[in-house]
């Protein structure tokens, strides 16, 4: 790898005033620790945004800001008061935000917004590109610049982008509702990489290609017109040691050294041991399910009166955008049902919730996580939450016990915590007492069994995997590359098709010669391609010869009076220019009674989908059904048919939206040896987009040229990424 760069919204760095000269402080977050070891690592620069107004500070200032951030390997991006209001608190935290956690009715869609979310994405991307070298790599992070990775790329193509969200993506369901939304799967797609934290998040995402771009996905890989861009899941982790040293630190801390927070909390388990704390830390965001929280904890004490005096909520909520009125009306909320808890459960000894609506320095919070007994993480919806991650890495004792919302990225990750659904209180209510009476060494073993993993998987590894993966891309970007018809490869070709006396060219048609149509009887050849077929053919040296799964009539139609020769329904029937049609394999039909209903019923049970009935095959389209309804029936199709095909010795093959049944042992490879046996030619050319060509690639001698069009893996020689691309190369040849 050559350099390796970080593109966040902010860097790695707060700027602070000391006696009006500025100088910075490292930030604390995870993300921060984990990158802080990558980028400094692979010699690159941290490109983002140092959180100081440009419009609001001396220019004087902003170049002693810029020259403290540029000797720790940060370039700044230069943003407005305006820019940070519309971007920032508008687009990112008023539409995206609230869209993807799937509080659709808090979104503002403001065209203000996403123009200024475009402008500054844009400002973003240029101060990347002023900064990499070509072959560099690029780690775009989260939801402020989801249009980065193709404003980059389509500046600098050969430079590897990765990209990762930090939030949930939502439901196609979801993400459909915003006007802007394939402006940013675009956006997304220039990377070559997109991580995130789950494999939900990334079912999702590819979903959404799927159905609003229609590209064909393979597992994780999603093939593009001239690239392949993958998508996995990265779980974060956090830097488990470094809140395992803090916990320890704190522990071994003398009594009259301990902090203020720290002897609360001691008096508090002093004054009856049967006491238990139960902690809850949070931004203040809607998201965060802390209203939902709150009434479970109530209904926990109303219906427990046992625990009333010995059981307390200790809530940290921290403030969040609390300019924003959605903000402030959840400050309200929380606040009444604290207000109502204390009032109705407390007294004059005792407290049922401890609110604090602030921030807390680090080792206050490594108290909290290291002295409470439960810990109530409960998000209506997260993308991660690395806050249930800090709280068992800082149990060095091995107790404490987790309830923890199925709505948070995590809870994949920590099953052995008490998993719960957060907008059901009473299961809430039913988890906190399940949490406060599990006994010692149940809960140490499922707290060991959380730790362990932890600590294996942590920001480093997280940050280390990812970087591999992007290696890895590069690589395949690269395999593709090496099948390309480069200029060099196409003068190679064409020296040999100069010098051979007989030239025998195999054309597939659907998807090699002409693009797809929801209905295949839309496709005949438009004049461009009459016009290419003719000067191909025009050429006394050149065998030219249509071979697809079309059916005879359909081709003998399209191209009657041409002087080309057709090989149709993948090799069953051969027609040479001038004469008539005969059949290269012995083809029954006597089988089509008994699938036809099979395949009418698919057609019934999928909006979308048609029947074609060839002379020796079915075939059952499915291009024009939902995306993936189509590739389940699809599935669903092949596994019944099978049966049926080793019966009546049939042969089931897959095309590009289609399931086709035939007869078998008949291809394409087989039809064209048959077609070359009789033909003394020194130069051979094979074309074709889908797998049913992949016979024709294998079967041919070894040195034919082979040319899959599209980026699927192939056994052909050479790769060409759209119809397009095969008529200029034919046209090429053709003037040649």
């Amino acid at each position: 790898m050559k350099k390796l760069h970080i593109v966040s919204n902010r860097l790695p760095f707060s700027v602070v005033d000391t006696n009006d000269e500025p100088s910075l402080q490292p930030s604390v977050g995870g993300l921060a620790t984990g990158m802080n070891s990558v980028y400094k690592d692979f010699n690159g620069k941290w490109i983002g945004w140092s959180g100081i107004a440009s419009d609001e500070q001396e220019p004087s200032k902003l170049l002693k800001i810029e020259k403290l951030l540029s000797h720790e390997g940060c370039e700044t991006v230069h943003l407005t008061s305006d820019e940070v209001e519309s971007f920032y608190e508008g687009f990112c935290n008023n539409t995206i935000w609230p869209l993807f956690h799937y509080f659709a009715q808090y979104v503002d869609f403001q065209p203000g917004f996403w123009d200024a979310y475009v402008a500054v994405n844009q400002k973003f991307a240029d101060k990347t590109l002023e900064v990499v070298d070509d072959g560099d790599f690029v780690w775009v992070h989260d939801y402020q610049l989801m249009l980065v990775p193709e404003m980059i790329k389509s500046k600098r193509p050969n430079i590897t982008i990765g990209y990762f969200l930090h939030i949930p993506f939502p439901s196609y369901e979801v993400f459909r509702i915003l006007p802007w939304r394939n402006h940013l799967l675009k956006g997304l797609l220039g990377a070559d990489l997109i991580g995130f934290h789950t494999y939900d998040y990334e079912r999702h995402f590819l979903s959404s290609v799927r159905r609003l771009f229609g590209y064909e996905i393979t597992f994780n890989e999603i093939h593009i017109d001239e690239r392949i861009v993958l998508a996995d899941a990265f779980p974060m982790g956090i830097d488990y040691k470094k809140f395992e040293d803090a916990a320890l630190r704190i522990h071994q801390t003398p009594l009259k050294e301990r902090s203020e927070v720290h002897r609360e909390l001691e008096k508090f388990y002093l004054m009856d041991e049967e006491r238990r704390l139960v902690l809850s830390i949070d931004r203040l965001d809607y998201s965060k399910g802390i209203p939902n929280r709150l009434r479970a904890f109530g209904r926990f004490l109303e219906n427990h009166p046992e625990y009333r005096g010995k059981v307390t909520l200790v809530m940290l909520a921290v403030p969040s955008r609390n300019k924003v009125i959605h903000y402030q009306r959840l400050k309200s909320e929380v606040e009444e049902l604290v207000g109502g808890i204390n009032g109705l459960y407390g007294n004059i000894n005792y407290t049922p919730v401890w609110y604090f609506y602030r921030s807390m320095p680090f080792d206050n919070l490594v108290e909290l996580y290291s002295m409470c007994d439960v810990a109530l993480i409960t998000p209506v919806r997260d993308g991660m939450n690395l806050v249930a991650k800090e709280y068992v890495a800082s149990r060095i004792n091995q107790n404490g016990v987790m309830v923890l919302s199925e709505m948070a990225g995590v809870a994949k990750e920590m099953g052995e915590a008490i998993i719960i659904n957060p907008n059901d209180e009473e299961e809430t209510e039913k988890a906190i007492l399940l949490a406060l009476e599990m006994p010692q060494e149940q809960q140490q073993k499922r707290i060991r069994i959380m730790q362990e993993r932890l600590r294996r998987y942590d920001v480093f590894k997280w940050a280390r995997e990812f970087v591999k993966s992007l290696q890895r891309v590069n690589k395949l970007q690269r395999d593709f590359l090496a099948k390309k018809i480069t200029p060099e490869v196409q003068d190679f070709i064409i020296d040999k098709y100069k010098t051979a006396a007989t030239r025998a060219i195999f054309l597939d048609y659907d998807g090699t010669l002409t693009g797809f149509h929801g209905d295949p009887q839309e496709a005949m050849p438009d004049k461009a391609l009459n016009t290419l077929i003719d000067s191909l053919t025009a050429i006394q040296q050149n065998v030219v010869t249509i071979i697809s799964g079309r059916d005879k009539e359909t081709l003998g139609r399209w191209f009657e009076g041409k002087k080309v020769n057709l090989i149709c329904e993948h090799g069953v029937w051969l027609k040479r220019f001038g004469e008539e049609w005969q059949m290269l394999a012995n083809a029954s039909n006597s089988w089509m009674p008994v699938i036809r209903p099979v395949l009418e019923s698919y057609v019934d049970r999928t909006a979308g989908s048609f029947l074609e009935e060839k002379n020796y095959s079915l075939v059952w389209h499915y291009r024009k059904a939902e995306a993936e309804l189509g590739e389940l029936r699809a599935k669903e199709l092949r596994d019944e048919l099978t049966e049926f095909v080793a019966n009546h010795n049939l042969e089931i093959m897959e095309g590009n939206k289609v399931v086709e049944v035939k007869t078998g042992g008949i291809n394409k490879g087989a039809a064209a040896n048959n077609f070359l046996m009789n033909l003394d030619a020194d130069f051979i050319l094979a074309m074709g987009d889908d797998w049913t060509d992949e016979y024709l690639f294998r079967e041919l001698p070894a040195s034919a040229i082979t040319v899959k069009v599209g980026i699927k893996h192939t056994s052909a020689s050479y790769k060409l990424e759209t119809v397009e691309a095969v008529r200029k190369f034919l046209g090429i040849l053709a003037k040649s």
